[in-house]
Protein backbone atom coordinates (compact mmCIF):
# COMPACT_ATOMS: atom_id res chain seq x y z
CA UNK A 1 0.00 0.00 0.00
CA UNK A 2 2.74 2.42 0.97
CA UNK A 3 4.75 1.71 -2.17
CA UNK A 4 1.67 2.07 -4.38
CA UNK A 5 0.56 5.36 -2.83
CA UNK A 6 4.09 6.83 -2.86
CA UNK A 7 4.60 5.82 -6.48
CA UNK A 8 1.38 7.29 -7.85
CA UNK A 9 1.56 10.51 -5.84
CA UNK A 10 5.16 11.19 -6.92
CA UNK A 11 4.27 10.29 -10.54
CA UNK A 12 1.47 12.85 -10.44
CA UNK A 13 3.90 15.49 -9.16
CA UNK A 14 6.71 14.64 -11.58
CA UNK A 15 4.32 14.51 -14.53
CA UNK A 16 3.21 18.07 -13.98
CA UNK A 17 6.78 19.24 -13.40
CA UNK A 18 8.09 17.68 -16.60
CA UNK A 19 5.21 19.11 -18.58
CA UNK A 20 5.63 22.44 -16.83
CA UNK A 21 1.92 22.36 -16.04
CA UNK A 22 0.29 23.87 -13.02
CA UNK A 23 -0.33 21.33 -10.29
CA UNK A 24 -4.04 20.54 -10.27
CA UNK A 25 -5.06 19.89 -6.67
CA UNK A 26 -8.34 18.41 -7.90
CA UNK A 27 -6.43 15.82 -9.95
CA UNK A 28 -4.42 14.92 -6.87
CA UNK A 29 -7.57 14.62 -4.79
CA UNK A 30 -9.15 12.30 -7.37
CA UNK A 31 -6.04 10.13 -7.49
CA UNK A 32 -5.95 9.91 -3.71
CA UNK A 33 -9.63 9.00 -3.64
CA UNK A 34 -8.99 6.21 -6.16
CA UNK A 35 -6.12 4.88 -4.04
CA UNK A 36 -8.22 5.13 -0.90
CA UNK A 37 -11.04 3.05 -2.38
CA UNK A 38 -8.57 0.52 -3.78
CA UNK A 39 -6.71 -0.09 -0.53
CA UNK A 40 -9.67 0.06 1.80
CA UNK A 41 -11.32 -2.57 -0.39
CA UNK A 42 -8.18 -4.73 -0.33
CA UNK A 43 -7.76 -4.51 3.43
CA UNK A 44 -11.48 -5.02 3.97
CA UNK A 45 -11.38 -8.20 1.88
CA UNK A 46 -8.38 -9.60 3.76
CA UNK A 47 -9.41 -8.47 7.25
CA UNK A 48 -11.94 -11.20 8.07
CA UNK A 49 -9.78 -14.01 6.68
CA UNK A 50 -6.70 -12.86 8.61
CA UNK A 51 -8.74 -12.28 11.77
CA UNK A 52 -10.28 -15.76 11.66
CA UNK A 53 -6.84 -17.27 11.16
CA UNK A 54 -5.54 -15.41 14.22
CA UNK A 55 -8.52 -16.48 16.35
CA UNK A 56 -8.18 -20.12 15.26
CA UNK A 57 -4.44 -20.24 16.01
CA UNK A 58 -4.84 -18.48 19.36
CA UNK A 59 -7.63 -20.88 20.37
CA UNK A 60 -5.55 -23.92 19.39
CA UNK A 61 -2.50 -22.61 21.26
CA UNK A 62 -4.51 -21.70 24.37
CA UNK A 63 -6.22 -25.11 24.41
CA UNK A 64 -2.91 -26.95 24.16
CA UNK A 65 -1.42 -24.93 27.00
CA UNK A 66 -4.49 -25.50 29.19
CA UNK A 67 -4.59 -29.20 28.35
CA UNK A 68 -0.91 -29.58 29.29
CA UNK A 69 -1.42 -27.73 32.56
CA UNK A 70 -4.46 -29.79 33.51
CA UNK A 71 -2.76 -33.07 32.59
CA UNK A 72 0.10 -32.18 34.93
CA UNK A 73 -2.49 -32.02 37.74
CA UNK A 74 -4.07 -35.32 36.78
CA UNK A 75 -7.00 -34.04 34.74
CA UNK A 76 -8.01 -35.22 31.30
CA UNK A 77 -10.67 -33.11 29.60
CA UNK A 78 -12.42 -32.97 26.27
CA UNK A 79 -12.95 -29.47 24.93
CA UNK A 80 -16.31 -28.61 23.38
CA UNK A 81 -17.46 -25.74 21.20
CA UNK A 82 -19.95 -24.06 23.52
CA UNK A 83 -21.98 -20.93 22.82
CA UNK A 84 -19.66 -18.97 25.11
CA UNK A 85 -16.66 -20.07 23.09
CA UNK A 86 -18.39 -19.12 19.84
CA UNK A 87 -19.18 -15.65 21.21
CA UNK A 88 -15.60 -15.17 22.43
CA UNK A 89 -14.29 -16.27 19.03
CA UNK A 90 -16.63 -13.87 17.21
CA UNK A 91 -15.59 -10.94 19.44
CA UNK A 92 -11.90 -11.60 18.75
CA UNK A 93 -12.52 -11.77 15.00
CA UNK A 94 -14.58 -8.56 14.88
CA UNK A 95 -12.14 -6.52 16.95
CA UNK A 96 -9.30 -7.52 14.65
CA UNK A 97 -11.34 -6.83 11.51
CA UNK A 98 -11.94 -3.28 12.73
CA UNK A 99 -8.27 -2.74 13.59
CA UNK A 100 -6.97 -4.11 10.29
CA UNK A 101 -9.36 -1.82 8.42
CA UNK A 102 -8.10 1.13 10.47
CA UNK A 103 -4.55 0.75 9.09
CA UNK A 104 -5.28 2.08 5.56
CA UNK A 105 -7.81 4.58 6.91
CA UNK A 106 -5.24 6.19 9.19
CA UNK A 107 -2.39 5.98 6.69
CA UNK A 108 -4.33 7.46 3.77
CA UNK A 109 -5.74 10.26 5.91
CA UNK A 110 -2.17 11.21 6.84
CA UNK A 111 -1.06 11.01 3.20
CA UNK A 112 -3.87 13.31 2.06
CA UNK A 113 -2.74 15.90 4.59
CA UNK A 114 0.88 15.60 3.48
CA UNK A 115 -0.01 15.94 -0.20
CA UNK A 116 -2.10 19.05 0.33
CA UNK A 117 0.57 20.66 2.51
CA UNK A 118 3.20 19.86 -0.12
CA UNK A 119 1.02 21.40 -2.83
CA UNK A 120 0.65 24.48 -0.67
CA UNK A 121 4.45 24.73 -0.38
CA UNK A 122 4.82 24.93 -4.13
CA UNK A 123 4.97 21.31 -5.23
CA UNK A 124 7.96 20.29 -3.09
CA UNK A 125 8.52 16.70 -4.33
CA UNK A 126 11.60 15.99 -2.19
CA UNK A 127 9.75 17.04 0.95
CA UNK A 128 6.74 14.90 0.03
CA UNK A 129 8.80 11.79 -0.83
CA UNK A 130 10.67 11.99 2.47
CA UNK A 131 7.49 12.47 4.49
CA UNK A 132 5.83 9.52 2.75
CA UNK A 133 8.74 7.32 3.84
CA UNK A 134 8.26 8.49 7.41
CA UNK A 135 4.52 7.68 7.20
CA UNK A 136 5.37 4.14 6.15
CA UNK A 137 7.65 3.73 9.17
CA UNK A 138 4.88 4.95 11.46
CA UNK A 139 2.30 2.69 9.82
CA UNK A 140 4.60 -0.32 10.01
CA UNK A 141 5.24 0.25 13.71
CA UNK A 142 1.50 0.58 14.29
CA UNK A 143 0.82 -2.67 12.43
CA UNK A 144 3.43 -4.48 14.56
CA UNK A 145 1.90 -3.02 17.72
CA UNK A 146 -1.61 -4.07 16.66
CA UNK A 147 -0.43 -7.60 15.88
CA UNK A 148 1.32 -8.06 19.23
CA UNK A 149 -1.42 -6.35 21.23
CA UNK A 150 -4.27 -8.26 19.60
CA UNK A 151 -2.49 -11.59 19.95
CA UNK A 152 -2.25 -10.96 23.70
CA UNK A 153 -5.88 -9.85 23.96
CA UNK A 154 -7.17 -12.75 21.87
CA UNK A 155 -5.21 -15.23 23.96
CA UNK A 156 -6.67 -13.72 27.13
CA UNK A 157 -10.26 -13.82 25.84
CA UNK A 158 -10.14 -17.37 24.45
CA UNK A 159 -8.26 -18.80 27.45
CA UNK A 160 -10.71 -17.30 29.95
CA UNK A 161 -13.71 -18.56 27.95
CA UNK A 162 -12.29 -22.08 27.78
CA UNK A 163 -11.42 -22.19 31.49
CA UNK A 164 -14.87 -20.97 32.53
CA UNK A 165 -16.39 -23.62 30.27
CA UNK A 166 -14.55 -26.21 32.40
CA UNK A 167 -15.89 -24.70 35.62
CA UNK A 168 -12.74 -22.79 36.56
CA UNK A 169 -13.82 -19.47 38.04
CA UNK A 170 -10.64 -17.93 39.49
CA UNK A 171 -7.16 -17.08 38.34
CA UNK A 172 -3.96 -15.89 40.00
CA UNK A 173 -2.36 -12.87 38.36
CA UNK A 174 1.21 -13.48 37.23
CA UNK A 175 3.34 -10.47 36.36
CA UNK A 176 5.72 -11.09 33.47
CA UNK A 177 8.67 -9.10 34.91
CA UNK A 178 9.74 -8.67 31.27
CA UNK A 179 9.17 -5.01 30.46
CA UNK A 180 11.77 -2.30 31.02
CA UNK A 181 9.11 -0.01 32.51
CA UNK A 182 6.57 -2.27 34.23
CA UNK A 183 3.23 -0.92 35.36
CA UNK A 184 3.52 -0.65 39.14
CA UNK A 185 -0.14 -1.59 39.58
CA UNK A 186 0.44 -4.80 37.59
CA UNK A 187 3.48 -5.66 39.70
CA UNK A 188 1.38 -5.22 42.85
CA UNK A 189 -1.29 -7.51 41.40
CA UNK A 190 1.21 -10.38 41.12
CA UNK A 191 -0.03 -13.40 43.11
CA UNK A 192 -3.50 -12.01 43.75
CA UNK A 193 -6.71 -13.88 42.90
CA UNK A 194 -9.48 -12.57 40.65
CA UNK A 195 -12.70 -13.81 39.07
CA UNK A 196 -12.32 -14.85 35.43
CA UNK A 197 -15.72 -13.45 34.48
CA UNK A 198 -14.80 -10.01 35.86
CA UNK A 199 -11.04 -9.56 35.88
CA UNK A 200 -8.80 -7.83 38.38
CA UNK A 201 -9.59 -4.29 39.53
CA UNK A 202 -6.49 -2.29 38.67
CA UNK A 203 -6.27 1.49 38.56
CA UNK A 204 -10.04 1.68 39.00
CA UNK A 205 -10.90 -0.67 36.11
CA UNK A 206 -11.61 -4.37 35.81
CA UNK A 207 -9.07 -5.84 33.39
CA UNK A 208 -7.61 -9.20 32.42
CA UNK A 209 -3.89 -10.01 32.16
CA UNK A 210 -2.66 -9.20 28.65
CA UNK A 211 -5.61 -6.91 27.94
CA UNK A 212 -3.91 -3.52 28.20
CA UNK A 213 -1.45 -2.36 25.50
CA UNK A 214 1.97 -4.04 25.83
CA UNK A 215 0.84 -5.97 28.91
CA UNK A 216 2.58 -9.37 29.04
CA UNK A 217 1.00 -10.55 32.27
CA UNK A 218 -0.74 -13.93 32.40
CA UNK A 219 -2.66 -15.88 35.02
CA UNK A 220 -2.69 -19.34 36.50
CA UNK A 221 -6.11 -21.03 36.75
CA UNK A 222 -7.16 -21.92 40.28
CA UNK A 223 -8.65 -25.43 40.52
CA UNK A 224 -10.47 -26.17 43.78
CA UNK A 225 -8.47 -28.64 45.85
CA UNK A 226 -5.20 -27.86 44.10
CA UNK A 227 -2.68 -25.17 44.97
CA UNK A 228 -1.88 -22.72 42.14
Amino acid sequence: MSRSVSYWVVVEYNGTELANDALDVNDLARELQRLTIQWQTTFGRLARTLSRQLAERVTSHADKQLETGLRAKGFKVKFQQTQEMKEAFASVVQENVDLIKSIPEQYLTQVKGLVMRSAGRGRDVAYLAEELKKRFDITHRRAVFIARDQNNKATSVMTAARQMQLGITQGMWKHSHAGKQPRISHVRADGKLFQLDKGMKIDGELIMPGEEPNCRCVWEPIIPGFEA
